[in-house]
């Protein structure tokens, strides 16, 4: 998930990035005006339809992207045929920060999706040259991290319910600060959210329809929900 920087400097109409919503969470909300007019410039729009691969696991890492708009799924297949998802990446998130050579994981589009996509060899020269892009960089990779951390836990020491109520709480603090009774989205199926909780799909549905019976959330739609008592969900998260 994305984290917030310091105040981004402000951007005349005619600039190409004047219209980005996310350009406060975005890697690139760091860079001077000028600057960031370059570095656009190198970075192409590429659009997916919902089900649509971005990057495949094992491809070359040979770009890197931020994702403006949509939701991506981040997933692994294990062994023995099961998918695992590592996570998901909402508007702001950055996809590519690696080491290695290849991609760890399959990057597939679960709602139509817009990314502004760089070559890595353009962007490490762009990290190198702007130390304040760097230091963004760093703490997404920390954010990212301590994201890795929390899934370990979700997956080894919490119960059904615990887990899912972590999830709605996830989904949640993508609204900064969380709100009682405001609209959140979750576009992502069922399945999807079985395979990040480590749960079955019946699962997964009954303990939304717990939540909602108990009158924690309220779900305002196939797809949507309110939290409406955020105190009790904390208390169902920590267990």
């Amino acid at each position: 998930m994305a984290t917030r920087a310091a105040p981004v400097p402000e951007l005349e109409r005619d600039h190409p990035c004047f219209d980005c919503a996310v350009r406060e969470l975005a890697v690139c909300g760091v860079l001077e005006p000028a600057v960031l007019r370059d570095f656009k410039k190198s970075g192409p729009i590429a659009h997916y339809a919902a089900g649509e691969t971005v990057v495949f696991e094992a491809d070359a890492a040979a770009n890197v992207y931020s994702l403006t708009g949509g939701l991506l799924r981040l997933s692994k297949l294990l062994p023995d045929g099961r998918r695992q998802i590592a996570g998901f990446l909402f508007p702001g998130d950055f996809l590519g920060i690696t080491l290695e050579e290849e991609h760890a994981f399959t990057a597939e589009a679960v709602a139509p999706s817009t990314l502004c996509r760089f070559p890595r060899r353009q962007f490490d020269a762009f990290v190198a040259a702007n130390p304040a892009l760097e230091r963004r960089l760093y703490a997404v990779a920390a954010h990212e991290l301590a994201a890795a951390r929390q899934q370990l836990v979700l997956l080894g020491r919490k119960t059904a319910t615990e887990r899912v109520a972590s999830f709605m709480l996830i989904l949640a603090g993508r609204c900064h600060p969380i709100v009682e009774d405001q609209d959140i989205s979750f576009p992502m199926s069922r399945a999807d959210i079985a395979d990040y909780l480590g749960l079955r799909i019946e699962t997964v549905s009954r303990e939304i329809s717990a939540l909602k019976a108990a009158r924690v959330i309220q779900l305002t739609g196939r797809q949507s929900f309110r939290v409406a008592d955020l105190g009790r969900l904390e208390q169902l998260a920590e267990g």
